[in-house]
């Protein structure tokens, strides 16, 4: 399948891939817009392809670049050249790289969860800064989490800044977003009413996290960088833990406090 190439700005497909910069046209058009033949060798890898994948002209050729651009043609995708200034328009930053791709968004609703799948999940309530989800989508996958669970109004998991963060663990790790009081009724389904542990960071009536007697499958929660978690959330834990601050500072980032509770989780759920 030829190529297409595509010269002017005023051109629709390069109008509706800038687009996908702004989280309203991303929400309408259900894509999203991804940078670097890292990450995307990371979504061929993980199971998942462009819809589209643009190529800037003059690049250097790369083997893993050969390989994704038959896989997208291979499975019906479109596969474009432009010129890098064009390119640049459409990602926004002035020295893009040599490719990007457009990609449908997934399912993610709460149902498609299984919470047997792993013994350790990650929890974010209204995180609200791309770098942080990020970086609990780079934990998850490192501890072997089953996946990370966005509660409440966070920050768009498929943002191109979001995307970047998660270092490919937005294509590695299982995501699903939903509101605190359906999270709830869904973690606390079965017969003895409890299908899961939520443990969260606390220092209401908290124990050392160190020691602390966790259980599988145990879901770690944090709650908005500036807030935290709201005071019921925290009431309806099975457990609250609290980390020692041996220093000035009086809490870790959310993000840091996630990855530390989850490798001591980690380690006790293992043992």
């Amino acid at each position: 399948m030829p190529r297409k190439v595509i010269t002017g700005f005023s051109n629709p497909t390069v109008k509706f891939v800038r687009s996908l910069r702004e989280k309203k046209h991303r929400r309408e058009a259900r894509r999203f817009l991804v940078e670097g033949l890292r990450l995307l060798t990371d979504a061929r890898e993980g199971g998942r392809l462009p819809e589209m994948l643009l190529m800037a002209q003059g690049r250097d050729e790369h083997p893993l670049l050969a390989e994704l651009e038959r896989a997208v043609e291979a499975a019906g995708g479109e596969v474009i050249e432009l010129p890098v200034d064009l390119l640049a328009k459409v990602t926004g930053k002035d020295n893009p790289q040599a490719v990007a791709g457009v990609f449908a968004e997934w399912d993610t609703r709460l149902a498609r969860i299984d919470r047997k799948a792993a013994p350790i999940w990650l929890v974010a309530q209204a995180m609200r800064d791309p770098g942080n989800l990020g970086t609990m989508l780079r934990t998850a996958d490192a501890v072997g989490a089953g996946g990370l669970i966005l509660l409440d109004d966070c920050v768009d998991p498929f943002s191109v800044e979001a995307v970047r963060a998660s270092m490919g663990g937005i294509f590695t790790v299982a995501l699903a977003q939903a509101r605190w009081a359906e999270f709830e009724a869904w973690l606390r389904q079965g017969a003895d009413g409890a299908g899961g542990q939520l443990v969260a960071a606390s220092l209401r009536e908290a124990q050392p996290y160190r020691g602390a007697p966790y259980a599988a499958p145990c879901f770690v929660m944090v709650g908005n960088e500036s807030q935290g978690l709201p005071e019921a959330y925290e009431m309806a834990c099975d457990l609250r833990v609290t980390m020692p601050m041996k220093g000035r500072a009086d809490s870790l980032n959310a993000a840091v406090a996630a990855a530390v509770l989850a490798y001591e989780v980690l380690a006790a759920v293992e043992r």
